[in-house]
């Protein structure tokens, strides 16, 4: 494990927020590492606000893409609403679908079959549109790259606008509009919007013909939130606000099929974190085990007992998923290690008979075994489907298309891609990747890091700190819990492994043995108990959260890994 410090930042800033916002130097500085330098940045950061929100008529083809919804819903055409079968794509679909049946009520929605049709704008989603009289199609989390698809559809008179999050190709579809802040002409001021965000830029504008304020608009943004921490995009700028208010309304008022998912946990208040681990797999295990509609139909319905339903036969799929991961993970390592693919730079295996649907996440935990830019292969249909995933500051987009030769087609961000090839092509194309990989990647990416915002005494943290670092809150990528670190600790005594194969760690430490003291849980970590016995003096990497036993609440340390000092 590596711990990289991040650089401090200029003094002078630092000092001068400290005296403008009258915070510790220390809060100062994370603010300042975060890109927060005056008091109005600090005012955004800590209180936003949906005025923060920007105009949806500054993003490229917006006017068109209202002009022709609105000409639609004028002379009664029929709509589809077609998105991707992962949570940001059924939450898009349910956002947009529900908004537009608000006022019109000719409005479908297709997601296409993970298995049959596979990821984006399939033939026989737009052959469904033509067969059901649908003269306008809205793509939602998808269509960037479709120009054969769209061209497909304008034959058949059908026009598509294309609501997309994922990096452009060098040619744009012929489509009515094509809404991606990520075009090179599109002058958006943030960049970061997920599919399902993208789409709620769109509603926004519609609500703006409909003398509706942003108010109005707030029952949706639980989907937004949803999707925000589902698709793990940054949470700066607008998906900020967008978390921020979407996880109010998850928490005060959410729609019956998020109350159904969620009424069997146990906490008071959901974060970011909870909406990641607990609503965004149960949502996505629709489309890994059976259909992405059952997703939609949840998301869309509103009366409480049949959401109650729909969520039961999810919670059925997330079982299927949750078994089906396991079996194929063990199944991949046992793989690696026969083959000793662990010496090379990346790591890529396949098997005919794994599932599709969980691929992704078994990338996912390869990658957190073995540390190296990770592809899983399954066959599909008579070609080879796979499921990318990257180290941090590894672009694994930008290595797929330096094999693009052997790929028949690819598409995804720096961190997250999928990809299919042809059978034929699958021993050279692994050749390549690695040959890649090997010449652009950076040794040291290879081995995890703990990024550390800064050097602190045990003795700065306190309810007050701890108050406003919670006001940092929602964390997600680009605005990660604080990580801190503490030199010379000591653990008085009490330091024991629990949990059922004893593999996390408990302490309770002090700094150089003085007060204050807590109490610390290192997860996974109890192979370094001997790093803490017969009070040795340790470094400690961790982040600050709250305990609860019985009653009560006090601040405990998280430990990310520790060493001797």
């Amino acid at each position: 494990m590596r711990w990289t410090l991040k650089p401090k930042p200029d003094l002078q800033k630092v000092k001068q927020l400290a005296s403008e916002l009258n915070v510790e130097e220390l809060i100062a500085t994370l603010l300042v590492q975060r890109g927060i330098e005056t008091f109005e940045q600090a005012r955004s950061f800590f209180r936003p606000s949906l005025d923060d929100l920007h105009d949806p008529y500054l993003m490229q083809d917006m006017d068109k893409a209202v002009a022709r919804i609105e000409k639609a819903v004028a002379q009664g055409e029929n709509i589809l609403v077609f998105g991707d079968y992962d949570v940001d794509g059924t939450t898009a679909v349910s956002l947009m679908s529900s908004y537009l049946r608000s006022f019109y009520p000719n409005v479908a929605t297709y997601i296409p079959d993970r298995y049959a049709e596979g990821y984006g704008v399939s033939f026989k989603g737009i052959d469904f549109a033509d067969d059901n009289g649908c003269s306008l199609i809205i793509a939602l989390d998808c269509g960037i790259k479709s120009i054969d698809k769209v061209l497909y559809a304008k034959e058949k008179n059908i026009d598509f606008i294309i609501c997309d999050h994922h990096r452009p190709g060098d040619t744009l579809p012929d489509a009515v509009a094509v809404l991606d802040p990520k075009r090179q002409d599109c002058h958006y001021p943030y960049k970061e919007l997920c599919g399902c965000g993208v789409g709620f830029k769109v509603i926004q504008a519609l609500a703006q013909n409909r003398n509706q304020t942003i108010t109005d608009l707030l029952p949706y943004l639980d989907l937004v939130a949803t999707a925000i921490a589902a698709d793990i995009v940054p949470i700066t700028g607008e998906n900020r606000v967008l978390a921020k208010f979407g996880l109010e309304v998850i928490n005060a008022n959410p729609r019956p099929g998020i109350k159904a998912l969620i009424q069997n946990i146990k906490k008071q208040t959901l974060t970011i974190t909870d909406v990641v681990f607990v609503i965004a797999p149960r949502i996505n295990a629709a489309g890994r085990i059976k259909h992405g509609n059952y997703a939609v139909e949840l998301l869309t319905e509103f009366n409480l007992e049949q959401a109650a339903e729909f969520a039961s036969q999810i919670e059925m799929f997330n079982a299927d998923r949750k078994d089906l991961d396991k079996q194929i993970t063990k199944e991949a390592l046992e793989q690696i290690r026969i083959k000793e693919e662990d010496k090379r730079f990346t790591t890529v295996v396949y098997q005919e008979d794994w599932h599709k649907g969980v691929i992704g996440i078994v990338a996912s935990r390869l990658t957190e075994t073995y540390y190296r830019p990770t592809l899983v292969f399954t066959k599909s249909g008579d070609k080879l489907a796979a499921s990318a995933r990257s180290v941090k500051d590894f672009d694994v987009y930008n290595a797929l298309e330096a094999c693009s030769d052997y790929l028949e087609q690819f598409g995804g961000h720096m961190y997250a891609a999928g990809l299919t090839l042809k059978e034929k092509d699958y021993e050279n194309f692994k050749k390549h990747f690695e040959k890649v990989v090997s010449e652009t990647i950076h040794p040291d990416l290879l081995v995890p890091e703990i990024s550390i915002d800064a050097e602190m005494e045990l003795q700065a943290i306190d309810p007050k700190f701890f108050r406003i670092l919670k006001q940092f809150e929602p964390f997600g990528p680009e605005n990660m819990t604080p990580v801190f670190m503490a030199e010379k600790l000591n653990d008085t005594g009490y330091g024991k492994t629990i949990g059922q194969d004893e593999e996390h760690l408990r302490l309770y430490v002090k700094q150089q043995g003085e007060e204050p003291g807590f109490a610390a849980i290192g997860f996974g970590l109890a192979d370094k108990i001997n790093l803490t016995e017969n009070r040795k003096s340790f470094d400690a990497a961790f982040s600050i959260d709250e305990n609860e036993w019985n009653g009560n609440v006090s601040l405990q340390l998280r430990l990310r890994d520790i060493k001797p000092h």
